[in-house]
C-alpha cells in the first residue's frame, strides 16, 4: 500500500463510526470522525481529508444537506473531494429524494448499502484512492 490517506467518516451511530475507524486504520489510513453533517463541514475545513465516507440519515444536518452544501461556492475547494455514501437507504431511493429536493442528481463517487464487509469497504476505498493518486 502507498501513502496513507486521511478519511473523514461521518455517521450518527457511534458504533458504526468506531467500526469504520478500526477497519480503515487497519487498512493503513488515518481516520477522523464526525457525528452529523454540521460537524462534518467543520472537520472538512480543519482536517482537509482525502476522502469522505458519509451516512445520509443523521440528525442536525443529514448527508443530503452535506452534499448540497458542498455544491455551494463557499465550499468549492471540497467540491472535487471523493465521497462514498454509506447508508441503510437503498441507492435508488436516495437518488430520487436528492433529485426531487435539488433538481440535480446525487453526484458521489460510490454508494454502499449497510451492512458492508470489511474487505469490500477497503476495496472500494482503495479504488477511489488509487484513482486520485493517494494509494
Amino acid at each position: 500500500m502507498g501513502a496513507s490517506a486521511k478519511i473523514l467518516v461521518t455517521d450518527d451511530d457511534p458504533d458504526m463510526r468506531e467500526t469504520l475507524q478500526m477497519i480503515l486504520e487497519a487498512g493503513g489510513h488515518t481516520v477522523v470522525t464526525a457525528e452529523n453533517g454540521e460537524k462534518c463541514l467543520v472537520k472538512l475545513k480543519e482536517e482537509q481529508p482525502d476522502l469522505l465516507i458519509l451516512d445520509l440519515l443523521m440528525p442536525v444536518m443529514d448527508g443530503f444537506e452535506v452534499c448540497k452544501a458542498l455544491k455551494h461556492p463557499r465550499h468549492a475547494k471540497y467540491g472535487s473531494m471523493p465521497i462514498i455514501i454509506l447508508s441503510s437507504v437503498q441507492q435508488d431511493v436516495s437518488n430520487r429524494r436528492y433529485e426531487l429536493e435539488t433538481g440535480i442528481q446525487l453526484d458521489v463517487d460510490d454508494y454502499v448499502e449497510k451492512p458492508i464487509e470489511s474487505a469490500t469497504l477497503l476495496e472500494r476505498v482503495g479504488k477511489i484512492l488509487k484513482r486520485i493518486g493517494k494509494e
